[in-house]
């Protein structure tokens, strides 16, 4: 006979399970209008403006148009696989999502090995594009996941290179702690320096790795036709949208935390009632406020920057950000053991 507590898990589990993918649901539909409308203003035209107030509803739509959507596999795909790729992708957004700090008190799973765990879980991702591409038969979609995988496997090595930084500094891996280790200055300036080449580095490395424009070779349409997802459909298709979205969010949310202080707020030395005012703003608008601002540099990059070529990109990775990311982790440890922190004005 089950005990009480096991009784009440249970429903708990379930009803956070489906908070979760309500949420990210909702977060992908704002993130693909706020794109639309972004890419819009960046090419002096209007964007979506027809379904609901200036296109509001749009996302809503698109949703309802690929839920209905007619789901095609190819005959001589492996329908197993087919099935499951998109899965993985949108389970590894989730997983990662649940460990991402929004305020003190909003945290699903405060893990102690945060850092390590979100870019544990967060690398399954390719796994899901690896699995789509070959799976459909499709040639095109099999040299699409072959360079999701060569891209995403380098350029994790210099996020994770960015990540150590931060670690080094906040002698910790819990998400919590490295926010709570802000409290004097968020470590993308105060740690002299290699706080900053960091972050550039994570930004850059980052935004390689979830394959946004101009390192979007997986699905370049002028030469692999839509890359890995080239035979997917429908439902399918949908699932590898919202992971990619998430994908951007988890991104933004993760250099929030690490270098732009999480939910802390803005503090100017000095300046008590500024300071004061600062303070009574919640900490998840802080956090979020925060997030939006990394999500538009991004969404800027895909329309300022043209695509790289494949050795363009490849060594992008090798001969330029992973050897700078080794130097700033060598130079960033010298600083960590020495004690040699910025405390400047601006905090």
């Amino acid at each position: 006979m089950p005990s009480v507590s096991s009784t009440l898990t249970m429903p708990l589990m379930v009803g956070t399970v489906l908070g979760v993918v309500g949420f990210i649901s909702v977060v992908a539909m704002i993130l693909v209008y706020a794109e639309r409308k972004v890419a819009a203003h960046f090419q002096c035209r209007l964007g979506p403006m027809r379904v609901g107030w200036h296109g509001t509803l749009q996302s809503i739509a698109d949703s309802l148009k690929l839920f209905l959507k007619e789901d095609i596999v190819p005959t001589k795909a492996d329908h197993l696989l087919h099935a499951f790729a998109p899965v993985i992708s949108v389970m590894a957004a989730i997983l990662t999502l649940i460990a991402i700090p929004f305020s003190s008190h909003l945290v699903l799973a405060d893990v102690s090995i945060g850092v390590l765990y979100v870019s544990a879980v967060s690398g399954i991702g390719v796994l899901g594009i690896l699995l789509g591409g070959w799976s459909s038969n499709n040639k095109w979609s099999l040299l699409g996941a072959m360079r999701a995988g060569a891209q995403i496997i380098s350029y994790e090595l210099s996020v994770t290179l960015s990540l150590l930084v931060i670690i080094l500094f906040a002698g910790s891996l819990r998400l919590t702690d490295i926010v709570h280790s802000q409290e004097a200055g968020w470590w993308i300036w105060r740690a002299p320096g290699v706080g900053l080449l960091a972050f550039v580095l994570f930004l850059i490395a980052s935004t390689a790795e979830i394959n946004r424009t101009p390192f979007d070779l997986a699905e370049g349409e002028s030469e692999l036709t839509a890359g890995f997802h080239t035979e997917y459909s429908g439902l399918r298709f949908a699932f590898f949208f919202l992971a990619e979205y998430m994908n951007l969010f988890i991104v933004a949310a993760m250099g929030a935390t690490l270098f732009w202080g999480g939910w802390m707020p803005l503090h100017i030395g000095g300046f008590t009632a500024f300071n004061q005012l600062m303070d009574f703003i919640p900490g998840t608008v802080w956090f979020f406020g925060k997030v939006i601002t990394l999500i538009f540099v991004i969404m800027w990059f895909r329309w300022t920057f043209p695509r790289l070529r494949v050795d363009q990109l490849m060594s992008l990775e090798w001969k330029v950000l992973m050897p700078l990311g080794f130097l700033n982790l060598l130079v960033a440890a010298f600083l960590s053991l020495f004690g040699w922190y910025f405390f400047p004005l601006v905090f």
